[in-house]
């Protein structure tokens, strides 16, 4: 694993002090989304923006991915470790502690992914973020952008009632689409989720794939 980069204190400490309130945040599952997408495109190298504690970068290299996973938080990263040393893809997978505000690499890969970026209550730079995520991906590669379009439970505190929710427009033009890309996808979609208790409830995401055409 590589050393953390500097980063903003209060995100970095804030995610610190999340995962550091019980074992595991995450159900360790692949987001929805990804998985309907990546089976549809050629196996090569990812990139995970936000990964949390590693389910997807798991998920990807279990299907013949060789991934790189970057995070702010070094806790959620070891956890992303050690799950891909259980499923026998560390071969397969690196974890880079860093912020991804000004994280850079020479490397571009087949897929960069996204999945739900969004940090409250503390703020992160987001659509810069997904502007210099537009930047790694390979010509021909694919840009995967996933996000929750509206509240994902019903018992948000107050404080987070009034968070502006991305749409797929706005995505689009976080990331800079012109005519150089290819939209795919930019659309809501709808799907039942479980809470922490096993209660189904419904979500809606945006979700945009493009495609880098030159």
């Amino acid at each position: 694993m590589h050393a953390p980069q500097e980063s903003p204190a209060d995100a970095r400490d804030w995610w610190e002090a999340r995962y550091a309130e019980r074992d595991g945040i995450w159900s360790g599952r692949v987001n929805a989304v990804l998985a309907t997408v990546a089976p549809t495109l050629p196996t090569g190298r990812a990139l995970d923006l936000g990964c949390g504690e590693g389910g997807d970068v798991v998920w990807l290299a279990r299907q013949g991915w060789d991934v790189v996973g970057v995070d702010l938080s070094v806790t959620a990263l070891e956890r992303g470790s050690r799950a891909a040393v259980s499923a026998d893809v560390e071969e397969r997978t690196a974890f880079v502690a860093a912020d991804l505000a000004t994280w850079d690499t020479a490397e571009r890969f087949a897929l960069v992914t996204a999945s739900f970026l969004q940090s409250w209550p503390v703020v992160i730079p987001r659509d810069a973020i997904l502007r210099r995520a537009a930047g790694f991906v390979a010509v021909g590669g694919h840009l995967l952008v996933t996000a929750h379009a509206a509240p994902p439970h019903g018992d948000l505190p107050e404080e987070l009632r009034g968070f502006r929710f991305p749409t797929p427009q706005a995505d689009l033009e976080a990331v800079g689409v012109d005519d150089t890309w290819q939209v795919v996808a930019a659309e809501l979609r709808e799907r039942t989720a479980s809470t922490e208790d096993g209660r189904a409830h419904d979500v809606v995401d945006s979700v945009v794939l493009v495609r880098r055409l030159r």
